[in-house]
Protein backbone atom coordinates (compact mmCIF):
# COMPACT_ATOMS: atom_id res chain seq x y z
CA UNK A 1 0.00 0.00 0.00
CA UNK A 2 1.07 3.46 -0.69
CA UNK A 3 1.62 6.01 2.31
CA UNK A 4 -0.48 9.14 1.62
CA UNK A 5 0.39 12.10 4.19
CA UNK A 6 -2.58 13.61 4.89
CA UNK A 7 -2.36 17.43 6.12
CA UNK A 8 -5.35 19.19 7.29
CA UNK A 9 -6.09 20.72 10.85
CA UNK A 10 -9.94 19.14 10.25
CA UNK A 11 -10.03 15.85 11.93
CA UNK A 12 -13.54 15.39 10.06
CA UNK A 13 -11.33 15.73 6.38
CA UNK A 14 -9.21 13.15 7.22
CA UNK A 15 -11.63 11.23 8.54
CA UNK A 16 -13.62 11.15 5.40
CA UNK A 17 -10.28 10.35 3.20
CA UNK A 18 -9.29 7.68 5.54
CA UNK A 19 -13.14 5.98 4.53
CA UNK A 20 -12.75 7.09 1.07
CA UNK A 21 -9.08 5.65 0.66
CA UNK A 22 -8.07 3.74 3.56
CA UNK A 23 -8.49 0.41 2.12
CA UNK A 24 -6.50 1.36 -1.19
CA UNK A 25 -3.71 2.90 0.73
CA UNK A 26 -2.07 3.49 3.97
CA UNK A 27 -3.05 7.27 5.55
CA UNK A 28 -0.76 9.70 7.32
CA UNK A 29 -2.48 12.53 9.51
CA UNK A 30 -0.87 15.70 10.42
CA UNK A 31 -2.57 18.67 11.68
CA UNK A 32 0.08 21.43 11.86
CA UNK A 33 3.30 22.17 9.63
CA UNK A 34 5.89 20.64 12.69
CA UNK A 35 3.71 17.32 12.35
CA UNK A 36 3.32 17.47 8.68
CA UNK A 37 7.11 17.94 8.29
CA UNK A 38 8.19 15.22 10.72
CA UNK A 39 6.50 12.71 9.28
CA UNK A 40 7.44 13.49 5.92
CA UNK A 41 10.70 12.82 6.88
CA UNK A 42 10.39 9.79 8.85
CA UNK A 43 7.43 8.19 6.92
CA UNK A 44 8.42 8.86 3.49
CA UNK A 45 5.27 9.10 1.96
CA UNK A 46 4.80 8.17 -1.99
CA UNK A 47 2.21 11.55 -2.05
CA UNK A 48 1.13 14.33 0.01
CA UNK A 49 -2.38 15.65 0.47
CA UNK A 50 -2.14 19.19 2.25
CA UNK A 51 -4.42 21.66 2.82
CA UNK A 52 -4.13 25.08 2.09
CA UNK A 53 -5.73 26.56 5.28
CA UNK A 54 -3.56 25.73 8.28
CA UNK A 55 -3.07 27.52 11.34
CA UNK A 56 0.03 29.31 12.38
CA UNK A 57 2.04 27.80 9.01
CA UNK A 58 0.15 27.89 6.02
CA UNK A 59 -0.16 25.63 3.14
CA UNK A 60 2.14 27.36 1.08
CA UNK A 61 5.00 27.38 3.28
CA UNK A 62 4.70 23.76 4.19
CA UNK A 63 4.61 23.33 0.29
CA UNK A 64 7.85 25.37 -0.06
CA UNK A 65 9.61 23.66 2.96
CA UNK A 66 8.64 20.06 1.38
CA UNK A 67 10.00 21.07 -2.13
CA UNK A 68 13.01 21.99 -0.65
CA UNK A 69 13.24 18.17 1.15
CA UNK A 70 12.11 17.13 -1.86
CA UNK A 71 11.31 17.61 -5.51
CA UNK A 72 10.01 14.39 -6.78
CA UNK A 73 6.93 13.52 -4.33
CA UNK A 74 3.52 14.81 -5.65
CA UNK A 75 1.49 17.31 -3.72
CA UNK A 76 -2.04 17.65 -4.26
CA UNK A 77 -3.64 21.18 -2.87
CA UNK A 78 -7.08 21.05 -0.72
CA UNK A 79 -8.83 24.01 -1.01
CA UNK A 80 -12.42 25.96 -0.81
CA UNK A 81 -13.78 27.07 -4.26
CA UNK A 82 -12.89 30.74 -3.47
CA UNK A 83 -9.30 29.73 -2.79
CA UNK A 84 -8.87 27.99 -6.28
CA UNK A 85 -6.71 30.83 -7.34
CA UNK A 86 -4.42 30.17 -4.53
CA UNK A 87 -4.20 26.90 -5.67
CA UNK A 88 -2.74 27.76 -9.17
CA UNK A 89 -0.51 30.14 -7.38
CA UNK A 90 0.89 26.66 -5.71
CA UNK A 91 0.80 25.05 -8.84
CA UNK A 92 2.95 27.16 -9.52
CA UNK A 93 5.39 26.44 -6.69
CA UNK A 94 5.69 22.96 -7.01
CA UNK A 95 2.36 21.73 -6.46
CA UNK A 96 1.42 18.70 -8.64
CA UNK A 97 -2.67 19.33 -8.43
CA UNK A 98 -5.28 20.48 -6.79
CA UNK A 99 -8.89 19.39 -5.93
CA UNK A 100 -11.65 21.60 -4.26
CA UNK A 101 -13.49 21.16 -1.06
CA UNK A 102 -16.33 19.37 -0.69
CA UNK A 103 -14.32 16.82 -3.08
CA UNK A 104 -15.72 14.23 -4.96
CA UNK A 105 -14.38 10.52 -4.17
CA UNK A 106 -14.22 9.25 -7.57
CA UNK A 107 -12.29 12.17 -8.90
CA UNK A 108 -10.82 12.49 -6.01
CA UNK A 109 -9.67 8.45 -6.44
CA UNK A 110 -8.76 9.07 -10.23
CA UNK A 111 -6.56 12.27 -9.52
CA UNK A 112 -4.83 9.89 -6.96
CA UNK A 113 -4.34 6.84 -9.10
CA UNK A 114 -3.25 9.17 -12.02
CA UNK A 115 -0.36 11.13 -9.73
CA UNK A 116 0.69 7.92 -8.34
CA UNK A 117 1.00 6.56 -12.16
CA UNK A 118 3.11 9.73 -13.33
CA UNK A 119 5.42 9.56 -10.06
CA UNK A 120 6.34 5.76 -11.05
CA UNK A 121 7.29 7.03 -14.85
CA UNK A 122 9.38 10.07 -13.37
CA UNK A 123 10.88 7.47 -11.58
CA UNK A 124 11.26 5.20 -14.33
CA UNK A 125 12.65 7.59 -16.69
CA UNK A 126 15.06 9.09 -13.70
CA UNK A 127 16.47 5.80 -13.43
CA UNK A 128 16.95 4.92 -17.17
CA UNK A 129 18.30 8.12 -17.47
CA UNK A 130 21.13 7.50 -14.42
CA UNK A 131 21.82 3.88 -15.90
CA UNK A 132 22.02 6.11 -20.05
CA UNK A 133 24.52 8.40 -18.17
CA UNK A 134 26.87 5.98 -16.23
CA UNK A 135 26.87 3.72 -19.50
CA UNK A 136 28.23 6.29 -21.02
CA UNK A 137 30.40 8.12 -18.43
CA UNK A 138 33.68 8.72 -20.05
CA UNK A 139 35.04 6.71 -16.84
CA UNK A 140 33.27 3.40 -18.49
CA UNK A 141 35.15 3.69 -21.44
CA UNK A 142 37.38 0.50 -21.68
CA UNK A 143 40.87 0.86 -21.55
CA UNK A 144 43.48 2.33 -18.99
CA UNK A 145 46.69 2.59 -22.45
CA UNK A 146 48.31 6.09 -22.78
CA UNK A 147 46.12 6.67 -25.51
CA UNK A 148 42.76 6.02 -23.89
CA UNK A 149 43.72 8.04 -21.08
CA UNK A 150 44.87 11.14 -23.50
CA UNK A 151 40.78 10.56 -24.79
CA UNK A 152 39.37 10.46 -21.49
CA UNK A 153 41.05 13.94 -20.62
CA UNK A 154 39.78 15.22 -23.67
CA UNK A 155 36.20 14.24 -23.10
CA UNK A 156 36.52 15.45 -19.78
CA UNK A 157 37.59 19.10 -21.13
CA UNK A 158 35.12 19.74 -24.43
CA UNK A 159 31.87 18.37 -22.92
CA UNK A 160 30.88 21.28 -21.27
CA UNK A 161 31.39 23.34 -24.36
CA UNK A 162 29.03 24.11 -27.24
CA UNK A 163 31.80 23.45 -29.98
CA UNK A 164 31.58 20.91 -32.31
CA UNK A 165 33.72 17.85 -32.20
CA UNK A 166 35.46 15.57 -35.38
CA UNK A 167 35.68 11.96 -34.20
CA UNK A 168 38.33 9.99 -36.39
CA UNK A 169 38.94 6.73 -36.40
CA UNK A 170 38.88 2.91 -38.36
CA UNK A 171 35.60 1.07 -38.17
CA UNK A 172 34.87 -0.01 -35.10
CA UNK A 173 36.79 1.30 -32.78
CA UNK A 174 33.96 3.11 -30.75
CA UNK A 175 33.50 6.64 -32.05
CA UNK A 176 29.91 6.73 -31.25
CA UNK A 177 30.68 5.71 -27.90
CA UNK A 178 32.70 8.28 -27.49
CA UNK A 179 30.16 11.04 -29.01
CA UNK A 180 27.87 10.00 -26.38
CA UNK A 181 30.24 10.03 -23.90
CA UNK A 182 30.76 14.06 -24.94
CA UNK A 183 27.22 14.13 -25.03
CA UNK A 184 26.18 12.66 -21.19
CA UNK A 185 28.76 14.40 -19.65
CA UNK A 186 27.63 17.74 -21.41
CA UNK A 187 24.64 20.18 -19.74
CA UNK A 188 22.62 18.83 -22.69
CA UNK A 189 22.60 15.07 -21.22
CA UNK A 190 18.93 15.71 -20.61
CA UNK A 191 17.99 16.64 -23.95
CA UNK A 192 17.95 14.25 -26.97
CA UNK A 193 21.19 12.23 -28.02
CA UNK A 194 20.05 11.58 -32.35
CA UNK A 195 22.30 9.69 -34.12
CA UNK A 196 22.45 8.93 -37.71
CA UNK A 197 24.28 7.34 -40.55
CA UNK A 198 25.01 8.88 -43.50
CA UNK A 199 26.70 6.30 -45.43
CA UNK A 200 24.04 3.83 -44.24
CA UNK A 201 20.42 6.24 -46.41
CA UNK A 202 20.50 6.78 -50.21
CA UNK A 203 21.28 9.94 -51.13
CA UNK A 204 17.57 10.86 -52.25
CA UNK A 205 16.39 10.17 -48.96
CA UNK A 206 19.45 11.78 -46.79
CA UNK A 207 18.02 15.62 -46.42
CA UNK A 208 14.48 14.41 -45.53
CA UNK A 209 16.47 12.34 -42.69
CA UNK A 210 18.40 15.47 -41.65
CA UNK A 211 15.93 18.38 -42.19
CA UNK A 212 12.64 16.94 -42.19
CA UNK A 213 9.73 17.53 -44.88
CA UNK A 214 5.68 18.61 -45.01
CA UNK A 215 3.30 16.99 -46.43
CA UNK A 216 3.00 16.73 -49.81
CA UNK A 217 6.34 17.76 -50.49
CA UNK A 218 7.29 14.88 -52.63
CA UNK A 219 5.42 11.27 -54.08
CA UNK A 220 4.75 9.24 -50.48
CA UNK A 221 5.04 12.36 -48.51
CA UNK A 222 1.58 11.52 -46.64
CA UNK A 223 2.53 13.62 -43.17
CA UNK A 224 4.48 16.07 -42.21
CA UNK A 225 7.56 14.71 -40.92
CA UNK A 226 10.45 16.35 -38.04
CA UNK A 227 13.86 15.16 -39.59
CA UNK A 228 17.37 14.70 -37.00
CA UNK A 229 17.91 18.41 -36.73
CA UNK A 230 14.88 19.34 -35.28
CA UNK A 231 14.27 16.03 -33.20
CA UNK A 232 17.67 17.22 -31.58
CA UNK A 233 16.86 20.60 -30.69
CA UNK A 234 18.60 21.85 -27.53
CA UNK A 235 20.66 17.92 -27.58
CA UNK A 236 23.68 16.71 -29.67
CA UNK A 237 23.19 15.46 -33.25
CA UNK A 238 25.83 12.65 -33.85
CA UNK A 239 26.88 12.90 -37.89
CA UNK A 240 28.33 9.39 -38.19
CA UNK A 241 30.38 8.52 -41.08
CA UNK A 242 29.77 12.56 -42.06
CA UNK A 243 32.59 11.86 -45.24
CA UNK A 244 29.88 10.02 -47.29
CA UNK A 245 27.36 13.08 -47.82
CA UNK A 246 27.02 14.33 -51.20
CA UNK A 247 28.67 18.34 -51.60
CA UNK A 248 24.88 19.59 -51.82
CA UNK A 249 23.80 18.00 -48.39
CA UNK A 250 27.60 19.13 -47.09
CA UNK A 251 26.51 22.94 -47.83
CA UNK A 252 22.78 22.38 -46.32
CA UNK A 253 24.42 21.60 -43.14
CA UNK A 254 27.21 24.17 -43.07
CA UNK A 255 24.37 26.74 -43.59
CA UNK A 256 22.83 25.11 -40.56
CA UNK A 257 26.28 25.41 -38.45
CA UNK A 258 26.51 28.73 -39.45
CA UNK A 259 23.33 30.40 -39.55
CA UNK A 260 21.38 27.80 -36.66
CA UNK A 261 18.14 27.60 -39.01
CA UNK A 262 17.14 25.59 -41.85
CA UNK A 263 13.84 24.78 -43.81
CA UNK A 264 11.95 21.64 -43.97
CA UNK A 265 11.66 19.97 -47.66
CA UNK A 266 8.57 21.22 -48.90
CA UNK A 267 8.12 24.15 -46.54
CA UNK A 268 8.43 28.04 -46.67
CA UNK A 269 9.00 28.65 -42.99
CA UNK A 270 12.80 28.91 -41.43
CA UNK A 271 13.20 26.97 -38.26
CA UNK A 272 15.63 27.87 -35.66
CA UNK A 273 17.48 25.26 -33.77
CA UNK A 274 19.85 25.26 -30.85
CA UNK A 275 22.25 21.44 -31.83
CA UNK A 276 25.24 20.67 -30.90
CA UNK A 277 26.58 18.45 -34.07
CA UNK A 278 29.26 15.82 -33.46
CA UNK A 279 30.76 14.32 -36.81
CA UNK A 280 32.45 11.35 -37.25
CA UNK A 281 34.28 9.58 -40.35
CA UNK A 282 36.68 6.45 -40.91
CA UNK A 283 38.17 8.58 -43.97
CA UNK A 284 41.10 10.82 -43.88
CA UNK A 285 39.10 14.21 -44.57
CA UNK A 286 41.88 16.45 -46.03
CA UNK A 287 42.75 14.18 -49.59
CA UNK A 288 38.96 14.76 -49.78
CA UNK A 289 38.61 17.93 -49.64
CA UNK A 290 41.76 18.57 -52.01
CA UNK A 291 40.20 16.04 -54.54
CA UNK A 292 37.22 18.22 -54.32
CA UNK A 293 34.48 15.81 -52.17
CA UNK A 294 34.43 17.43 -49.03
CA UNK A 295 33.92 20.73 -48.64
CA UNK A 296 36.93 22.82 -47.24
CA UNK A 297 34.83 25.18 -45.60
CA UNK A 298 32.60 22.50 -43.57
CA UNK A 299 35.71 20.80 -42.82
CA UNK A 300 37.25 23.60 -40.42
CA UNK A 301 33.81 24.01 -39.15
CA UNK A 302 33.24 20.27 -37.49
CA UNK A 303 37.00 20.22 -37.67
CA UNK A 304 36.94 22.44 -34.46
CA UNK A 305 37.92 20.17 -31.85
CA UNK A 306 39.17 16.38 -33.23
CA UNK A 307 39.15 13.27 -31.26
CA UNK A 308 41.28 10.33 -32.53
CA UNK A 309 40.53 6.86 -31.85
CA UNK A 310 43.26 4.55 -32.50
CA UNK A 311 43.20 1.19 -33.60
CA UNK A 312 42.58 -1.85 -31.25
CA UNK A 313 46.39 -3.85 -32.33
CA UNK A 314 47.67 0.07 -31.34
CA UNK A 315 46.39 -0.68 -27.87
CA UNK A 316 46.79 -3.98 -27.41
CA UNK A 317 47.71 -3.28 -23.28
CA UNK A 318 43.35 -2.72 -23.31
CA UNK A 319 42.58 -6.28 -24.59
CA UNK A 320 42.68 -7.97 -21.46
CA UNK A 321 40.13 -5.33 -20.14
CA UNK A 322 37.98 -5.26 -22.96
CA UNK A 323 38.10 -9.55 -23.22
CA UNK A 324 36.89 -9.90 -19.58
CA UNK A 325 34.34 -6.86 -19.84
CA UNK A 326 32.69 -8.40 -22.67
CA UNK A 327 33.16 -12.03 -21.53
CA UNK A 328 31.02 -10.58 -18.45
CA UNK A 329 28.54 -8.83 -19.84
CA UNK A 330 27.47 -11.39 -23.19
CA UNK A 331 27.33 -14.04 -20.20
CA UNK A 332 25.23 -11.60 -18.42
CA UNK A 333 22.95 -10.68 -21.33
CA UNK A 334 22.16 -14.74 -21.73
CA UNK A 335 21.85 -15.43 -18.41
CA UNK A 336 24.64 -17.88 -18.23
CA UNK A 337 27.14 -18.64 -15.49
CA UNK A 338 30.67 -16.45 -16.13
CA UNK A 339 33.64 -17.76 -18.06
CA UNK A 340 36.86 -17.47 -17.11
CA UNK A 341 39.70 -17.10 -20.21
CA UNK A 342 43.02 -19.25 -20.19
CA UNK A 343 46.27 -17.47 -20.11
CA UNK A 344 47.09 -19.02 -23.65
CA UNK A 345 44.17 -18.28 -25.55
CA UNK A 346 44.52 -14.62 -23.47
CA UNK A 347 47.80 -14.06 -25.38
CA UNK A 348 46.99 -15.24 -28.71
CA UNK A 349 43.67 -12.67 -28.81
CA UNK A 350 46.45 -9.95 -27.73
CA UNK A 351 48.63 -11.45 -30.66
CA UNK A 352 45.63 -10.93 -33.21
CA UNK A 353 45.87 -7.50 -35.13
CA UNK A 354 41.48 -7.46 -34.99
CA UNK A 355 40.96 -5.15 -38.02
CA UNK A 356 37.33 -4.70 -37.29
CA UNK A 357 38.64 -2.95 -33.87
CA UNK A 358 36.37 -3.69 -30.78
CA UNK A 359 33.34 -4.35 -32.82
CA UNK A 360 35.14 -7.40 -33.88
CA UNK A 361 36.72 -8.39 -30.57
CA UNK A 362 32.91 -8.26 -28.89
CA UNK A 363 31.43 -10.09 -31.97
CA UNK A 364 34.47 -13.08 -31.22
CA UNK A 365 33.26 -13.30 -27.82
CA UNK A 366 30.04 -13.51 -28.50
CA UNK A 367 30.89 -15.94 -31.06
CA UNK A 368 33.04 -18.24 -28.37
CA UNK A 369 30.35 -18.18 -25.79
CA UNK A 370 27.83 -19.33 -28.18
CA UNK A 371 29.59 -22.05 -29.30
CA UNK A 372 31.62 -23.16 -25.76
CA UNK A 373 30.50 -25.14 -23.16
CA UNK A 374 33.21 -24.58 -20.80
CA UNK A 375 34.17 -22.85 -17.92
CA UNK A 376 36.98 -22.13 -19.30
CA UNK A 377 37.89 -20.78 -22.71
CA UNK A 378 41.29 -22.38 -23.83
CA UNK A 379 43.04 -21.71 -27.32
CA UNK A 380 41.08 -24.53 -29.27
CA UNK A 381 38.12 -22.48 -28.48
CA UNK A 382 39.02 -19.69 -30.80
CA UNK A 383 38.25 -19.22 -34.39
CA UNK A 384 40.45 -20.19 -36.90
CA UNK A 385 40.95 -17.12 -38.65
CA UNK A 386 42.48 -15.95 -35.08
CA UNK A 387 45.14 -18.78 -34.93
CA UNK A 388 45.99 -18.38 -38.79
CA UNK A 389 46.81 -15.32 -38.62
CA UNK A 390 48.94 -15.21 -35.42
CA UNK A 391 50.63 -18.20 -36.69
CA UNK A 392 51.41 -17.11 -39.99
CA UNK A 393 53.07 -13.94 -38.08
CA UNK A 394 54.91 -16.08 -36.11
CA UNK A 395 56.33 -17.79 -39.31
CA UNK A 396 57.06 -14.38 -40.38
CA UNK A 397 58.99 -13.53 -38.08
CA UNK A 398 61.09 -16.81 -37.25
CA UNK A 399 62.09 -16.15 -41.00
CA UNK A 400 63.28 -12.69 -40.61
CA UNK A 401 65.20 -13.53 -37.65
CA UNK A 402 66.72 -16.10 -39.72
CA UNK A 403 65.35 -19.34 -36.96
CA UNK A 404 64.31 -20.84 -39.91
CA UNK A 405 64.45 -20.42 -43.87
CA UNK A 406 62.06 -18.99 -46.14
CA UNK A 407 61.43 -22.33 -47.81
CA UNK A 408 60.87 -23.80 -44.95
CA UNK A 409 58.46 -21.17 -43.51
CA UNK A 410 56.61 -21.70 -47.18
CA UNK A 411 56.41 -25.35 -46.76
CA UNK A 412 55.16 -24.73 -42.53
CA UNK A 413 51.91 -22.36 -44.37
CA UNK A 414 51.15 -24.82 -47.27
CA UNK A 415 51.30 -27.74 -44.80
CA UNK A 416 48.96 -25.92 -42.38
CA UNK A 417 46.61 -24.65 -45.37
CA UNK A 418 46.10 -28.02 -47.03
CA UNK A 419 45.73 -29.54 -43.19
CA UNK A 420 42.85 -27.33 -42.57
CA UNK A 421 41.46 -27.31 -46.15
CA UNK A 422 41.16 -31.50 -45.82
CA UNK A 423 39.73 -31.25 -42.18
CA UNK A 424 36.73 -28.78 -43.87
CA UNK A 425 35.89 -31.58 -46.53
CA UNK A 426 36.53 -34.67 -44.64
CA UNK A 427 39.77 -35.27 -46.04
CA UNK A 428 37.82 -35.97 -49.07
CA UNK A 429 40.56 -34.58 -51.68
CA UNK A 430 38.44 -33.25 -54.18
CA UNK A 431 36.76 -31.01 -52.12
CA UNK A 432 39.82 -29.98 -50.44
CA UNK A 433 41.35 -29.16 -53.92
CA UNK A 434 38.65 -27.07 -54.99
CA UNK A 435 38.35 -25.30 -51.93
CA UNK A 436 42.22 -24.08 -52.31
CA UNK A 437 41.61 -23.30 -55.82
CA UNK A 438 44.23 -26.43 -57.48
CA UNK A 439 43.69 -29.53 -59.33
CA UNK A 440 43.26 -33.00 -57.22
CA UNK A 441 46.72 -33.89 -58.82
CA UNK A 442 48.73 -30.66 -57.49
CA UNK A 443 47.30 -31.38 -53.96
CA UNK A 444 48.11 -35.27 -53.95
CA UNK A 445 51.76 -33.99 -55.25
CA UNK A 446 52.16 -31.50 -52.46
CA UNK A 447 50.58 -33.93 -49.34
CA UNK A 448 53.32 -36.28 -50.73
CA UNK A 449 55.81 -33.77 -50.46
CA UNK A 450 54.97 -32.39 -47.22
CA UNK A 451 53.98 -35.65 -45.36
CA UNK A 452 50.69 -35.17 -45.06
CA UNK A 453 48.92 -38.75 -44.60
CA UNK A 454 46.00 -39.54 -46.53
CA UNK A 455 43.75 -40.29 -43.95
CA UNK A 456 42.52 -38.21 -40.85
CA UNK A 457 44.84 -41.13 -39.21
Amino acid sequence: MNKILVVDDEVSIYESLRMALGKEHDLLWAANAKEAMRLFHEQNPKLVLLDIIMPVINGMEILTAIREADKSIPVIMLTATRMVKTAVEAMKKGATDYLTKPFDVEELRLIITRTLANQALEQEVRYLRSQVEKRYNFHNLIGKSRQMRSIYFEIEHIANTKTTVLITGESGTGKELVARAVHYNSPRKEKPFVAINCAAIPETLIESELFGHEKGAFTNALHRRLGKFELAHEGTLFLDEIADLSLATQSKILRVLQEKEFTRIGGTSTLKVDVRVIAATNKNLEPLMKQGLFREDLYYRVNVVSIHLPPLRERREDIPLLVRHFLTAKTDEEGRKPKEISREAMELLIKYDWHGNVRELENVIEQIIALSNSDQIEPQDLPSHIKDQIRAGSLREETLAQRISLEKAVMEFEKEIILDALKKTHYVQTRAAALLGITRRMLKYKMDTLGIALSEN
